[in-house]
């Protein structure tokens, strides 16, 4: 709770100057009834016109002046909350752009998006309403009772009893409806995530024809929403009756016993009028305590989702000073694995088990294994991606983890297995690895991942919007433009994943002969043998384990795996000439 309090830091004098305001209100409210009880003592029950307008001309000058209190605190609550969530995102997003993939895992993207959307602007919504209102509404309970005192301390003792019982009842629902709303939404977490797989995969459920199979998931994910929803408001609101008897069961009694006294002679008429404004206004916040213990549940079950998110250790990105001597920098792009073993978090199942090879500076290193060998894996670990449970890699004979983030995954060009494309340009897409390139750069990148032609015959060419994910483009163009910005980047480390897939053999060959002009090391996960034959060595891999290392030539002589799948591409001859 205080990690995210402590964005109002910055906003301490608005929010006070807010708060005062209030409290202007807050006094002009408590002072009516008081004053009221003058001009009915004093003049109603006299008859002094003049006595009536004198109290009357001050109650409403008061009113004018808590009406624009009023307005300045509205202006200053909202500057507030505002503030504080635009600083809470920004932290969150930066929190989140920290993550590791681990840490990824762990946070479905539905989630997190929860998280930046109904949580922060539901704790947004909060802060506005307690500097506006919400806070108001305890201080009348407790300023309308020592008035009450003030005017009437015999008819005032009904408060003592009743009002004590009543906020120790509201603190109870607040504890329980805590609880409720950090169930709702882990609903929305939930409803939010068979909505977004939904909406990205709509192709594919159209293809397969499974629109009633996730009508039903969603059914059942808007049902338990619907349900959590329903049960936590109706226990919320069902304090509101309660608190409501038990306050007008006080103002009946109050009422009766005012007429008893002024009948007695021991009270007067404007006092009993001033109480019962008193204990109508203590009714009426109170009443509002409904809607304050559902503000504040919620909101004190999103600052703890947020919270959690903000307290997630994370190795932060270091600026890195290229001058500066003292700093590893990635020269050469050897790499070295020594007894290396990895699972992923929350699975206790190794998915590398004592991976050990070393890889020359500029050497091109094909990897090969069947699905769930472990290929994806072996190349996450080389730009911390993930971390490996045992074991030592290097670069440049120093330590991963002795690199500062951003300098090492600068070094690396990185292209993923499905490639991701950005809501923009193709150029800005390019550029998206070298933020600062030239056009003369994305042009050469993009002729050299041989995505050029293809984009010229575009109507708008360079400038050609792309889809959400790139959706206006095929899977073979994707890749390359993927490829082309990763090789803007000039970097001393390539690492493809199964990145040319889609590509034919002529256009696979031209990108593989024009990285060759890179001077960098290189990583391909490939199927193809015709890919893997160009590299310099071959490393097979086989349910986490290597296989195998060395050339084409080594392998068809040494290994029956690689045999084999030479074979399933090209026929026995192939695989039997020696």
């Amino acid at each position: 709770m205080k990690t995210v309090l402590s964005f109002m830091k910055p906003y301490k004098l608005p929010a006070a100057v807010a708060f005062a305001l209030m409290l202007v209100e807050l006094a002009v409210e408590l002072a009516l009834p008081f004053l009221l009880g003058k001009m009915i003592n004093e003049g109603v029950v006299n008859q002094d016109l003049s006595t009536i307008l004198k109290w009357g001309s001050i109650m409403i000058t008061l009113a004018f002046i808590a009406f624009i209190a009023g307005l300045i605190n509205s202006f200053y609550a909202s500057h507030v909350s505002w503030g504080f969530a635009y600083d809470l995102r920004e932290k969150l997003f930066a929190k989140i752009q920290a993550f590791s993939f681990s840490h990824l895992n762990q946070y479905p993207t539905s989630a997190l998006m929860t998280r930046f959307s109904n949580d922060i602007r539901q704790m947004q919504n909060t802060i506005y309403m307690l500097l506006r209102i919400m806070s108001k509404a305890p201080l009348i309970v407790i300023g309308g009772v020592v008035m009450a005192f003030i005017v009437n301390a015999k008819l005032a003792i009904i408060f003592l009893i009743t009002v004590p019982l009543l906020v120790g009842f509201v603190l109870w629902v607040l504890q329980i409806a805590s609880k409720l709303f950090q169930n709702v939404q882990k609903s929305v977490d939930t409803l939010n995530q068979v909505m977004q797989e939904n909406l990205s995969g709509m192709r594919l459920i159209k293809a397969f024809s499974r629109r009633k199979h996730e009508e039903v998931r969603f059914k059942k994910a808007n049902q338990s929403l619907a349900e959590r929803t329903r049960s936590t408001f109706r226990f919320v609101e069902a304090s509101m009756p309660i608190l409501l008897f038990v306050m007008n069961m006080s103002l009946l009694f109050i009422i009766w016993l005012g007429n008893a006294q002024v009948v007695a002679g021991t009270t007067n008429v404007g006092d009993v009028v001033a109480i019962i404004n008193y204990a109508l206004r203590v009714s009426m916040s109170i009443s509002m305590f409904t809607f304050i213990i559902m503000a504040f549940s919620r909101m004190q079950a999103s600052t703890k989702r947020v919270n959690d998110i903000l307290h997630i250790h994370t190795e932060g990105a270091q600026n890195v000073d290229w001058n500066d001597t003292t700093v590893n920098h990635v020269q050469r792009g050897t790499i070295s694995f020594q007894h290396v073993y990895f699972s992923y978090p929350a699975h206790k199942e190794s998915v590398l088990h004592d991976i050990t090879f070393n890889v020359k500076s500029g050497e091109k290193i094909a990897v090969m294994g069947a699905t769930g060998a472990g290929k994806t894996s072996l190349f996450q670990l080389i730009p911390r991606l993930y971390k490996a449970n045992h074991g030592i890699i290097t670069i440049d004979d120093q330590d991963v983890t002795s690199y500062p983030l951003n300098q090492l995954r600068d070094s690396i060009g990185y292209v993923p297995q499905s490639p991701l494309l950005f809501t923009g340009m193709i150029k800005e897409n390019i550029a998206w690895g070298k933020p600062r390139a030239t056009m003369e750069e994305i042009i050469q990148a993009a002729k050299d991942a041989q995505i050029h032609e293809t984009i010229m015959q575009l109507n708008e060419r360079y400038e050609t919007k792309v889809g959400q994910k790139g959706v206006n483009l095929s899977g073979g163009q994707k890749q390359r433009i993927s490829i082309a910005r990763a090789l803007i980047r000039k970097p001393k480390i390539l690492m493809l994943d199964d990145s040319t897939s889609a590509l034919d053999l002529a256009t696979e060959s031209q990108l593989l002969e024009a990285i060759e002009t890179y001077h960098c090391t290189t990583l391909i996960i490939t199927q193809k043998i015709s890919t893997a034959m160009r590299a310099d060595r071959i490393l097979l891999l086989d349910k986490g384990e290597i296989l195998a290392l060395g050339t084409h030539q080594f392998l068809l002589k040494s290994s029956e795996l690689y045999q084999r799948i030479v074979e399933s591409q090209f026929g026995k001859e192939v695989s039997h000439a020696k």
